[in-house]
């Protein structure tokens, strides 16, 4: 069993955990909390604490003894403490304290990425880590959340994101203005998502424009991308609808406009339609 044992509410760790539920503590401390076994397993490499009752510690041993093989020390807590971290109504028994993990975004350019989400705008933490998980499965390089983004630390977008965010890069924080011109000079072409978009994505794929280097812009769920932001695109890219729907919501549209990005560029002439000749 996990020792020492953590059984008071009013522990300054458990006080210290329960603060880094705000944006603001955890920009202070550049530390934020991650919940159940498998984001705590997925984010072993920038753990600081571990925190399992007995019962889930008997559960996900294994998760417990890779934290202490890399040095970072494992308490045993109450149910109530566990709880009393967590921000999910029903936790599952372990919870990680965990480093801040985003990367400069020079450091993402330098890498010159073939594919990338950057976030202008989005507010929903449930979207933004839900897209951070479909970028990740696409195979990007990196995801940016511009300066106007919701916090990718949120417990809820770190939850959405099932453990996506420690498997790729993740700028904060830039201007979108920087984003775009940053990521045009590393070589890849901008576009924008947008219902109201002059080229198609069925277009880009015929036209085997895909196969290049790009980056998305994704807007907020609500209203979109502003026209200030479409216009710093190199185009503005609309997602077809054939059948009866009004829209596609945020999550849905970066996955297809990420998925169809990573057939492009793994195909030869860049997914070009299969009727050219």
């Amino acid at each position: 069993m996990a020792t020492p044992e953590l059984t008071s509410l009013r522990s300054p760790r458990v006080t210290a955990a329960r603060r880094l539920a705000k944006r603001s503590f955890r920009g202070k401390e550049r530390r934020f909390i991650v919940e159940g076994p498998q984001a705590v397993r997925e984010a072993i490499a920038h753990l600081v604490e571990v925190y399992a009752t007995p019962e889930a510690a008997e559960r996900h041993q294994e998760i417990l003894d890779a934290a202490r093989a890399a040095d970072i020390p494992v308490f045993s807590a109450t149910d109530d403490v566990v709880a009393e971290m967590s921000d999910t109504v029903t936790p599952q028994g372990i919870v990680g304290l965990c480093r801040f993990l985003d990367s400069p975004f020079e450091e993402i350019l330098a890498t010159r990425p073939k594919l990338v989400a950057v976030l202008a705008n989005v507010r929903d933490p449930g979207n933004a880590g839900t897209v951070l998980r479909c970028a990740d499965a696409a195979g990007a390089d990196a995801v940016v959340l511009t300066d106007a983004s919701v916090d990718p630390y949120n417990p809820k977008a770190v939850r959405a994101s099932v453990g996506s965010l420690f498997h790729l890069p993740v700028a904060v924080g830039v201007p979108v203005e920087r984003a775009v011109s940053g990521l045009r000079e590393a070589g890849a072409r901008v576009l924008a998502a947008d219902g109201a978009g002059e080229r198609d994505l069925d277009s880009e794929l015929d036209d085997g424009l895909l196969g290049a280097p790009t980056a998305w812009i994704f807007g907020n769920e609500a209203w979109g991308l502003p026209e200030a932001t479409r216009a710093l695109a190199d185009e503005v890219v609309r997602v077809p609808i054939h059948g009866r729907a009004e829209s596609l919501n945020l999550a849905t549209a970066a996955a297809v406009c990420l998925y169809a990005s990573a057939r492009a560029q793994r195909a030869p002439a860049g997914c070009r339609s299969v009727t050219s000749t």
